[in-house]
């Protein structure tokens, strides 16, 4: 059972994240909720990073920043938390609109995420691993 101080701490960190991927270009604001460690890993569609300098030049600056001009990440439901003492697991699902640099293009995307966080002392709760990835699909031999 997660005990209420423990989850709004946990969903600060994940609305401060929402924020860093909206303000990519402002990475002190996803720097003050991720582990600096290199055993961090990041797993989307666009690959697999590992280690906060993978996270940081490849995802928040390769993708988000770089190909992106304007983001706005948003929870479509509640975020469902576990902790296990120093460890927890967020679960929740998103809606991602953003414009593409390159043509003004827009882009919607919706998808599922899973969180694994991990409390320090001196950081208090900090983000060690993200999955994410596109909503299921579940016609006739889809999803394999």
């Amino acid at each position: 059972m997660t005990s209420k101080a423990v989850e709004n701490q946990i969903k600060d960190v994940i609305n401060k994240y929402l924020k860093s991927i909206d303000e990519a270009e402002n990475i002190y604001l996803a720097e003050e909720i991720w582990s600096d460690s290199n055993e961090v890993s990041f797993i989307h569609p666009r690959g697999h990073e590992r280690g906060w300098k993978e996270v940081k030049q490849n995802f928040y600056f390769g993708t988000m920043r770089d190909l992106l001009s304007k983001r706005k990440l948003e929870l479509v439901n509640d975020i469902s938390i576990q902790a296990y003492g120093d460890v927890a697991i967020a679960e929740f699902y998103w809606e991602f609109n953003a414009t593409f640099k390159t043509d003004g293009e827009p882009l919607t995307t919706k998808g599922r995420e899973t969180q694994v966080l991990h409390k320090t002392e001196d950081r208090g709760w900090v983000i060690v691993h993200v999955h994410y990835s596109n909503m299921p699909v579940t016609g006739e031999r889809e999803g394999f």
